[in-house]
């Protein structure tokens, strides 16, 4: 029977970590972008700290919300790409580069803020002080879990943007060219590896197994920073 009280509870306190997690990332891209000469993100409105301006309703709202309904031990999202013109950019592996490392920056920003507002959270009223923990400590998994993954060198995910701006030229065309089907790879890797190996009986877990060491040594980091 489908626990609809529990879900209610899920959903409170993992909804405003994630769509923060999710939108922010992107609108990092765009400041950055109009900080290196490129205003499309702005002409488009884009460039604005507003959640609401760069929901997918797909990527932000149904892909996480099932997820959650299911119980997955994996969260994964999107929201709407901002758009960025290479050919506004001084110098466009560079700069490109350097607008696909904002997203990931700005989620490791957002965990340490979050692991940081931890230590206020007993000045709340007991009831109010447990759901502002509970997403606080959301807030500070899903945004490792989020600036890690993208940090995964495939494009169209902004690490394989970072490595195709700062390899030489050689590796950086090949790798470029995974752009069309980096996402099919991911999805390939994340989701249908693990289910199909689970039925043959040989779990297989790939993204778990590159992501688990980093995982632990990101938080590590925060933890001490921030004496969490």
């Amino acid at each position: 029977m489908f626990d609809f009280a529990g879900f209610l509870h899920n959903l409170s306190v993992w909804l405003i970590p994630a769509l923060l997690a999710i939108t922010l990332h992107e609108a990092a891209h765009g400041y950055v972008a109009n900080a290196l000469g490129d205003p499309t993100a702005r002409l488009a409105g884009r460039l604005s700290l507003n959640p609401i301006r760069h929901v997918d309703p797909v990527g932000t709202l149904f892909l996480p919300g099932l997820m959650l309904m299911l119980g997955s031990g994996f969260f994964f999202g999107w929201a709407k790409a901002v758009p960025v013109d290479m050919r506004y950019l001084k110098s466009p592996r560079r700069g490109m580069a350097i607008i696909a490392a904002a997203g990931p920056v700005m989620n490791l920003a957002m965990a340490t803020a979050a692991a940081g507002l931890l230590h206020f959270v007993d000045s709340l009223p007991t009831v109010a002080g447990q759901w502002a923990e509970q997403n606080l400590v959301n807030a500070v998994k899903f945004n490792i879990l989020l600036a890690l993954f993208n940090l995964l060198p495939i494009p169209p995910l902004d690490g394989g943007r970072v490595a195709v701006g700062v390899l030489p030229m050689f590796l950086a065309r090949p790798l470029a060219r995974l752009e069309n089907i980096g996402m099919l790879i991911v999805m390939g890797l994340a989701f249908i590896v693990p289910m199909v190996s689970a039925q043959a009986g040989y779990p297989l877990n790939p993204l778990g197994w590159v992501l688990q060491g980093p995982l632990r040594t990101v938080a590590g980091a925060i933890q001490t920073l921030t004496g969490w």
